[in-house]
């Protein structure tokens, strides 16, 4: 089974580039831009690992994940930062994925938005020439600062926005205090500056299911990120499966940050019997311990599901996806391929 999920083509949809910034690799950029780590940072990797394995609650985590972010200076560390991300996904089975980055972590530093912008591009670009993996960037704002800074973030954005190079606009960080109401002028802007850009919102993760509907409802977003706790709220899935509204789940994430104590608990089967879809997804696996496929065997080793439910799930991710339908039908080929290959012999093992 776990050779089936490997070769299953996958999408992911939650996948914060900062995020899959490794020990092994922070320390030699931290070296390269000589920037002092503070003192009681972590020294070592293995000290690193250790330390990652035991975040209390999200802020915990986002306080080592801003730490890391520091490191990131040239256009060539964040191209290095990109690419060995897309090298490690390929090997799991990924054809298409759609990323987060978080500009203000970099701005705020006085490093320039095109740095960053033009580093995880050249990564792109290098996936899908060598790789075959085809990328969207979704540049997000972080609601822990204004709304005001977001705007500004937006506007020394334009032209990637407006060209399609920055292909979706997302919000991150911690849920509360800062709901999604905050950000209504920020949602709009984007709109204005190209109409056709896709919107997505982090929503229902520590927040309520208040946080998705307000997200739909005042965003205007059409996936959401999280948003497991939208089952609390039957009119919401309803909404979501009338919608076909992707939700984009993190399981070993929301282990790791204490949503959940196991991956067992998460609502996934109910999302499955409410014909809500969602995929799969790795969020900030550096600091979780574990990439796209270690998320498909977690969740296989709790729930069991049949070859069938699989294939249903990853048929969800691509359709939810924002890529263009010729790819979306070439991935689904391959998914029907994959699992004629392996019924038999996932049936012969079951009998």
């Amino acid at each position: 089974m776990e050779c089936f999920l490997r070769e299953l083509p996958k999408c992911e949809h939650h996948l914060h580039l900062e995020g899959t910034l490794e020990p092994d690799l922070l320390f030699p950029l931290a070296s390269r831009n000589n920037i002092q780590l503070p003192d009681n940072f972590p020294k070592t990797v293995e000290e690193l690992n250790k330390r990652y394995s035991q975040f209390a609650d999200l802020q915990d985590f986002l306080d080592f994940y801003y730490i890391g972010t520091n490191v990131l200076v040239q256009e060539d560390d964040f191209f290095d930062l990109a690419w060995a991300y897309f090298q490690r996904a390929k090997s799991d089975g990924l054809w298409h994925c759609e990323v987060f980055f978080d500009p203000q972590s970099h701005t705020e530093r006085g490093i320039d938005l095109d740095v960053v912008v033009k580093g995880f591009q050249r990564a792109c670009d290098k996936a899908q020439s060598e790789l075959g993996i085809t990328t969207q960037l979704i540049m997000c704002l972080l609601r822990h600062l204004p709304s005001q800074s977001g705007l500004a973030t937006i506007e020394s954005a334009r032209e990637h926005i407006a060209n399609g190079t920055i292909h979706a606009l997302g919000l991150d960080s911690a849920e509360k205090p800062f709901p999604p109401q905050l950000f209504c002028d920020c949602y709009s802007r984007v709109k204005e500056i190209n109409p056709s850009i896709q919107l997505t919102a982090h929503a229902g993760e520590e927040g309520d299911a208040d946080f998705v509907t307000n997200s739909l409802n005042l965003l205007n977003v059409t996936r959401i990120d999280h948003g497991i706790n939208s089952v609390h709220d039957d009119i919401l899935i309803k909404r979501l499966s009338d919608n076909q509204t992707l939700l984009t789940v993190c399981p070993l994430s929301n282990v790791k940050l204490q949503v959940v104590k196991d991956v067992s608990e998460l609502p996934l089967q109910k999302l499955l019997d409410a014909n809500v879809p969602f995929s799969l997804n790795s969020d900030d696996p550096a600091y979780f311990g574990g990439y796209i496929l270690d998320n498909y065997v977690a969740v296989h080793t709790r729930f069991g599901w049949s070859i069938d439910t699989w294939a249903q799930v990853a048929v969800n991710a691509i359709n939810g996806s924002w890529c263009h339908q010729d790819r979306k039908d070439e991935i689904l080929r391959e998914i029907a391929n994959v699992v004629e290959k392996h019924r038999p012999i996932i049936e012969k093992i079951s009998a």
